[in-house]
């Protein structure tokens, strides 16, 4: 069985920057055959909508990132493309795992499906490999500036997306309210949990989890699951240490309930930094197709066959990635079989049950032990030459 890797190892990717638009920025244009304009993409191993676009003459990889305010290209990209950097301000940027450097630059057009912006204004930023959810970094993240003046049409199952005129509907389903959040223009929207409403979520694309709350959110359910564990996500500003938890019912104005994967912020994290209370990402939105219209001021999610599909649960308590040949633990989580073990973090898998630690396929790598039958026992041949044996079991 194959588990994307973001299901072991979250990824996030919510920047906050909210410069004012510059007055010769033009409106985005739409061509006329919008609705055969699909963009094929890929699910990247951190759960990231990666594709290719146009910037300017250079060819980018990007990924889709509706909790970006203001889209964002790599210093890497800027230097390659020739893109000239504004003179430098000193400026910062809210990001997860912390404040990152920020610069500013111009394109003359940018492409991307049926859209085309002249003179786009992007932010600069070192874009890492893993804040990005896979092996090679990429270029751009298209960030809501960009999307907001469309309908957002994400077929997840068919791994492709498409930019439509706002008030467009190809499709039914359930509904959900959709706004842009004041401050920094990005989608949020609101969820009962519990009985209670839970807003402003950041609606967030850029986000491998499914859903995250603040400690704050999380304080103020009136029903909390008993059992929580810890987990590691991984954004631009670096690495943090989340709780992790399910909770059982979770509805999104009509869709719903469903049982949902949670991760619960360290206080002061980035909902804190950003005002809101949490936010959801492509853990959840890819069990859906979705249409995003902030315009019309409303996201429509038509279940698929795995809609309502419990969230897997690790047995193991092992976070991993992948590393030229294989697995680095990034975290053990609290409470496991492994943290009983002794595990610890940066110990290296050669094996698993004997078998040589197999390459990535189509961007993730085979981890479905990790979340295996309680009872089972996995032997792991280590890097350092030892073996070590662990038998899982639920645990939260």
């Amino acid at each position: 069985m194959r588990w994307n890797l973001v299901l072991l190892a979250f990824v996030a990717l919510p920047i906050s920057a909210a410069p004012g638009v510059p007055v010769d920025v033009a409106e985005p244009l739409l061509a006329h055959d919008a609705e055969q304009r699909w963009v094929p993409f890929e699910l990247t191993p951190g759960n990231q909508i990666r594709f290719a676009m146009d910037i300017g003459s250079a060819r980018a990889t990007a990924i889709l990132d509706t909790g970006v305010s203001t889209s964002v290209a790599s210093r890497l990209f800027a230097n390659r493309a020739s893109l000239k950097l504004e003179p430098g301000r000193g400026e910062r940027a809210d990001a997860i795992g912390g404040a990152v450097p920020l610069g500013w630059t111009r394109v003359e057009r940018l492409s991307l499906g049926a859209l085309t912006q002249a003179r786009a204004r992007l932010a600069v930023v070192d874009l890492s490999a893993i804040a990005t959810g896979g092996a090679e970094p990429v270029d751009i993240l298209i960030g809501s500036d960009l999307l907001a003046c469309c309908a957002l049409d994400i077929d997840y199952a068919a791994r492709r997306f498409r930019l439509l005129p706002s008030g467009r509907m190809p499709f039914a389903g359930p509904r959900a309210p959709l706004a842009r959040l004041p401050r920094t223009g990005v989608f949020s929207t609101a969820a009962t949990i519990a009985g209670r409403q839970v807003r402003p979520l950041i609606v967030d694309t850029g986000d491998g989890a499914a859903l995250t709350l603040s400690r704050t959110g999380w304080a103020g359910l009136r029903a909390k699951p008993a059992a929580t564990t810890s987990a590691v996500a991984f954004g631009l500003g670096g690495a943090i240490e989340t709780d992790l938890a399910v909770l059982p019912a979770v509805r999104f104005g009509s869709v719903g309930p469903v049982a949902i994967e949670t991760r619960i912020e360290p206080k002061g994290g980035f909902s804190d930094q950003t005002g809101t209370i949490g936010r959801l990402g492509n853990g959840l939105f890819q069990r859906y197709r979705v249409l995003m219209d902030a315009r019309a001021g409303h996201m429509i999610l038509s279940p698929t066959a795995t809609a309502r599909d419990a969230p897997v649960r690790s047995t193991s308590g092992l976070l991993v990635g992948y590393d030229s040949g294989r697995l680095s633990v990034l975290h053990v989580m609290r409470g496991s079989p492994a943290a009983a073990a002794g595990w610890k973090a940066r110990e290296q898998i050669c094996t698993v049950d004997g078998t040589p630690v197999p390459p990535p396929t189509g961007g993730s790598v085979d981890t479905g032990w990790s979340a295996g039958a309680p009872g089972r026992v996995l032997r792991f041949g280590m890097c350092d030459g030892t073996e070590r044996r662990l038998t899982l079991k639920n645990f939260y």
